[in-house]
């Protein structure tokens, strides 16, 4: 009989990359411990770009590592719902914030709305993330039934563009209102609005550099049939962030704009 013992290998591997973004993340106090408190300017911003350089470089030599090394176990798309539920906290102690202060000002409220607030704005910005969930979950689909890279890499950057434009139109509305006197500072409406859609907009920002993260993986041949993990990842965070517009749309701009 044959012996099947050592079949099964014990293999660990040593990787500098998470030493490099450790150094980054170190340097990053010390950037802003130097801008704000030590009142050194050209300090800050020097330690601070090279905080970010470390940052950036060793988590792509870390990635790099772990396409060209290691085997995919279909787990790492689990870090990311994890993050996701530490998300919807955030989210929710911002909506809990804004509530109060609406039902606590329910009176002098709708002084605050101001005329440039446009619920079609708000319904457009809704259909073109309603269209970016069905575009990512189509390179999903593709990736992970066909196998065709290209395929998927043309839906996840059809993604890229409605996120972007998704930006674009939003930051457009902030300046308008911004320029019409409605500011972050104006009122607990103005408060509210700038930060429940701020929040949510950094949220796309990350998403967007998380769709060019997989566009490069999909050209590369890093990410495919076999290892699908990051655009299931990128997927279900990107799904999330459509979900919670319709929270923070349905928040800001319908109960916002209520006169009651």
């Amino acid at each position: 009989m044959a012996n099947v013992e050592g079949t099964h290998h014990h293999h660990e591997e040593v990787s500098v990359w998470p030493f490099v973004i450790g150094i980054g993340m170190l340097l990053t106090p010390i950037s802003l411990t130097a801008y704000f408190a030590w009142q050194n300017q050209m300090v800050g911003l020097v330690t601070g770009g090279l905080a970010l350089l470390f940052i950036l470089f060793g988590a792509a030599g870390w990635a790099n590592e772990h396409f060209s090394k290691d085997p995919e176990y279909g787990l790492g798309a689990m870090g990311t719902y994890f993050f996701i539920i530490t998300e919807a906290v955030i989210f929710g102690t911002m909506f809990a914030a804004y509530y109060t202060a609406r039902v606590g000002h329910a009176h002098e409220w709708a002084n605050w709305v101001p005329e440039g607030i446009s619920l079609p704005m708000a319904g457009l910005l809704t259909l073109i993330l309603w269209a970016s969930s069905y575009t990512i979950w189509r390179a999903e689909e593709i990736l992970e039934n066909e196998g065709d890279n290209g395929k998927a890499l043309k839906w996840v950057f059809m993604t890229f563009v409605l996120g972007a434009l998704f930006v674009v139109l939003h930051v457009n509305e902030w300046m308008h209102l911004w320029h019409e006197g409605f500011t972050l500072s104006s009122n607990m409406y103005g408060t509210g609005f700038y930060a429940l859609t701020g929040l949510h907009t950094s949220h796309v920002l990350l998403g967007l550099l998380m769709h060019l993260y997989s566009m490069w993986l999909l050209a590369t041949g890093k990410l495919s049939q076999q290892r699908p993990t990051v655009l299931r990842a990128t997927s279900a965070y990107w799904h999330f962030v459509d979900f919670m517009w319709l929270l923070v749309a349905g928040s800001v701009y319908v109960i916002g704009t209520m006169g009651i």
